[in-house]
């Protein structure tokens, strides 16, 4: 039975019994009798309800980047909550207005005009909507690696899995290869191939297409599909490609933008001055306060508003949202969390190719800024993947504090520590990470 007072802690095994019978099973990897069962967090450490504490590499899903119960967040947020935490989206709110032009300052030309929703999956379907009535068109691609998010317009475009007997998707969604250079799709080699995944993958297109072209949608980094880092001009490519057919690039930053590859946004970092249509951004844009943004140019707005375009949802730009998304932006600024991220990369990485110099398992090595995988394998030579392997190193880093997420079916481990993370930790993580694959 619950006790009187919501906030009272309940033992553990009342806790799991309400979870078992309550609790929709919808987690991917633990089941209510076995997942820890948190109760505090503060900075790059989760603790549970026993006290045990892990190092959380996953970043709370990405959405506590900046550190767990940041200050300057819960501060934010209780001012709000003082003055004005929800209006009616009929309506402009002070902090609304602030953070669109906070966000039109720090990006580059002609990324200015920005709006507000909830999750990241609503601002991809926000994205999407906005690129087919833009364009006119339907026809959206995106690559074979991707992750744009689980609600359904998103999942049509999301082809790194999370698809078994699901759909049938809105038609006009198609796949293109990723350029996964590691395994390359098409058997070629960087930069022999000179792109050649972009090529295929538009030439196949164009037989395809009814000729109602809209967007290509892609990450800078697909972070869910395996940590897989474009090679340079990929995405210039892919520019290109769009702008001889007048399609737009739409670019999820969720998992990339806002520092956590050193940059602003992660396409700044690529050859070619690349110019997005649209870019959306998610994840740690709250501080851990679910807050998303689609922005785009005045151009794409005034099409846009030629076409009739409305989308809003109840709790669009709400003020609470807005101010704690106001005040993430400026703790960036402020504690220069790109060049913090750039650190990370680089002390972690070094411990990873250690690992790999230590075990003929770790075929790749691979990340940018707090992202990091690496990719188990049967055998270097033949690359075929190891599947089983990632699921026995979870479970034995989780028991001794370490929390990170698979990918590609266990042979990629993933690791995204907050900003927040100290060196002293990354050296942790590295050591329970190592004496798991000794064990093993």
């Amino acid at each position: 039975m619950l006790t009187d007072s919501p906030t009272k802690t309940l033992p553990e095994a009342e806790l799991r019994e309400l979870a078992q019978k309550y609790s929709l099973a919808h987690r991917p990897d633990r089941s209510p009798k076995e997942a820890p069962i948190l109760n505090k967090a503060k900075g790059s450490v989760v603790t549970d309800i026993n006290g045990k504490e892990y190092l959380d590499f996953n970043s709370g899903e990405m959405c506590a980047a900046l550190g767990h119960n940041h200050p300057r967040i819960a501060a934010a947020i209780a001012e709000a909550a003082e003055t004005i935490s929800n209006s009616s989206n009929t309506f402009y709110s002070v902090y609304e207005i602030m953070l669109a032009a906070k966000i039109g300052q720090m990006s580059p030309e002609p990324l200015k005009k920005s709006v507000f929703h909830g999750s990241g999956c609503e601002s991809i379907e926000a994205a999407m909507t906005m690129s087919k009535k833009a364009t006119d068109g339907y026809e959206i691609m995106s690559p074979h690696a991707s992750y744009h998010g689980l609600s359904e317009v998103p999942r049509s475009v999301t082809h790194a899995g999370w698809r078994n007997k699901i759909g049938p998707f809105a038609p006009g969604s198609y796949a293109m290869f990723a350029p996964y250079c590691y395994r390359c799709p098409i058997n070629k080699t960087f930069p022999d191939c000179k792109l050649a995944c972009v090529d295929a993958s538009f030439e196949l297109f164009d037989a395809e297409s009814t000729g109602h072209q809209a967007a290509v949608i892609t990450e800078p980094l697909f972070s869910a599909g395996g940590v897989i880092s474009p090679p340079a001009g990929w995405m210039k490519r892919v520019e290109e490609k769009c702008d001889e057919r007048g399609m737009l690039l739409v670019l999820d930053e969720a998992q990339t933008g806002l520092g956590k590859l050193g940059s602003t946004y992660a396409f700044q970092q690529e050859e070619g001055n690349i110019t997005p249509d649209i870019v959306a951004i998610s994840k740690h844009f709250g501080g851990g306060i679910t807050i998303s943004a689609v922005i785009t140019s005045e151009d794409i707005e005034q099409r846009l508003r030629k076409s009739g375009y409305q989308i809003n949802h109840s709790h669009d730009s709400d003020p609470l949202a807005c101010r704690a998304g106001l005040e993430s932006l400026q703790i960036i600024e402020d504690e220069k969390l790109g060049e913090r991220a750039k650190e990370i990369e680089r002390y972690f990485q070094a411990h990873l190719r250690k690992l790999q110099d230590e075990f003929e398992s770790i075929g790749d090595v691979r990340g940018k800024g707090l992202i990091h995988g690496i990719e188990f394998v049967k055998d270097r030579g033949t690359k075929e993947p190891w599947f089983a392997v990632g699921d026995k190193l979870r479970r034995a880093c989780l028991t001794n504090g370490l929390y990170f997420t698979l990918r590609r079916n266990g042979s990629v481990l993933r690791f995204v520590p907050p900003f927040s993370t100290t060196n002293a930790q990354l050296d942790q993580a590295a050591d329970i990470l190592r004496d798991a694959i000794k064990a093993l």
